[in-house]
């Protein structure tokens, strides 16, 4: 007879085995065999089924067996992957039948389950003030809605109606409306030493507002390429602020704002064309009393403000005999001096745009009278860090020559439009909503 295999049980594999001479023929040829584990154990064993233990069997008779343990262990994985793939199918069907139930088909059907969201400018809350910020639960169901999953930008669902947001639209609504002001035309004069470069984040702001914004290069600044060694008045340096209102229409008004020695040219502006200025906004800028020059207002503060003193930069085209053509800036030393708190990139921009101011308009005393000048409304806007018209000499100004409402900026160096540009946008919207002051 060929070799047979005997299955044991576990009771049997711990009892001794016989001595090699029990057993006669059969000695030496029985084999012994554990029960497989033919599965990995992550929950419970899968083993092979005891074979019959009554006796010796045939080889054929071992296979036979083998072969039917290993078909009922297919079988029986066959049908727990049925039973796993009915529950799924039973979960899918509670979660579709669960979002049916919660979907409104008409507009006449049950307000979706609210959830948190937080508020936007687009979607403002509609809780009433006082009230608890806790779920919506008044809102009206749109015709048209989904089903109110968590959002982040809007406190209501979106409704098919709503028309399109652009991205700047995404301002406050406030802000957004011009219609109250007198003109929607600013018109931005730069300071000593600056350009019109200079207003490029206040001009896009202002037009985003629904404003037309103009700004001005006077001479020998920005891409004029006069030489300013050779600007010797006042009114030579303001002239193409001059010929802008000579091209307006004889009704057409705008909103004038100047920013340091830009002040001095507004003024001189607002003597020769009243009619056409409905607002003067003055920033950090020289606002000059009748028969002072910017030089006057700023040797007053002179020998306390040392930084000035070692930044200016004195220039003589007609020789130290005579007196100074220009003045200029200590490039190393204008992060400290004007830029203290302007991002680096605009900086690096002022570091390669900044020309020499000319002295000669510095150094002119200014002539202007109550009934053009002093016809204007004016305003100033302090800027509270700045180290170029520190805080009391703005005030000095202020107390000399009293505007109708100051404003001040805080965090702000003498370039706001660099520093606080966001801030410096809503206080000039602010102010050309003022409404118009009818005369008595």
């Amino acid at each position: 007879m060929g070799n047979s295999f005997t299955c044991i049980s576990h009771e049997q594999e711990q009892r001794p085995k016989k001595s090699s001479g029990e057993g006669g023929n059969n000695s030496g040829k029985h084999k012994y065999v554990r029960r497989l584990s033919l599965m990995p154990s992550f929950r419970k064993r899968t083993l092979l089924p005891s074979l019959s233990c009554s006796g010796s069997s045939s080889t054929s008779s071992s296979k036979k067996g083998g072969i039917k343990a290993k078909k009922k262990i297919r079988e029986r994985h066959h049908q727990d992957g049925h039973d796993k793939d009915s529950h799924i199918q039973e979960q899918t069907l509670a979660a579709t039948n669960l979002l049916f139930n919660q979907t409104p088909r008409n507009s006449n059907s049950v307000v979706p389950p609210s959830f948190r969201r937080s508020t936007s400018v687009v979607y403002p809350s509609t809780h009433p003030s006082g009230t608890s910020s806790g779920p919506v639960s008044a809102v009206q169901t749109p015709k048209k809605s989904t089903v109110g999953f968590v959002r982040c930008s809007s406190s209501r669902q979106r409704s098919s109606t709503d028309p399109m947001i652009k991205p700047n639209q995404l301002v406050d609504k406030e802000l957004n409306k011009v219609e109250g002001s007198e003109t929607k035309r600013f018109v931005l004069v730069h300071g000593g030493g600056f350009g019109a470069w200079c207003w490029y984040k206040t001009i896009t702001l202002l037009e985003k507002h629904g404003f037309q914004v103009d700004a001005v290069d006077l001479t020998g600044s920005g891409v004029s390429s006069f030489d300013t060694n050779n600007i010797t008045s006042l009114a030579h340096y303001s002239k193409p602020l001059l010929h802008f209102f000579e091209s307006l229409k004889p009704t057409e008004k705008v909103i004038l704002v100047g920013h340091d020695f830009g002040g001095a040219c507004m003024s001189y502006a607002m003597e020769m064309f009243p009619t056409k200025i409905s607002k003067a906004i003055f920033i950090s800028a020289a606002m000059l009393a009748n028969g002072q020059s910017t030089l006057d207002l700023f040797n007053q503060q002179l020998g306390s403000n040392d930084l000035m003193q070692q930044a200016q930069i004195f220039l003589y085209a007609n020789g130290k005999k005579n007196p100074p053509t220009a003045v200029d800036f200590d490039r190393s030393l204008l992060r400290d001096f004007l830029f203290n708190q302007s991002p680096p990139k605009d900086h690096a921009l002022a570091s390669v745009s900044m020309r020499p101011i000319p002295f000669a308009p510095v150094g002119e005393k200014l002539h202007v009278s109550d009934k053009n000048y002093g016809s204007i409304r004016r305003f100033y806007i302090k800027t509270m860090e700045d180290y170029a018209v520190p805080v009391p000499l703005q005030e000095a100004m202020i107390k000399l020559n009293p505007p109708e409402q100051v404003f001040q900026l805080k965090g702000s160096d003498h370039a706001p439009f660099f520093s606080r540009p966001q801030s410096l946008n809503r206080i000039l919207v602010e102010i050309a909503q003022i409404p118009f002051k009818k005369s008595s």
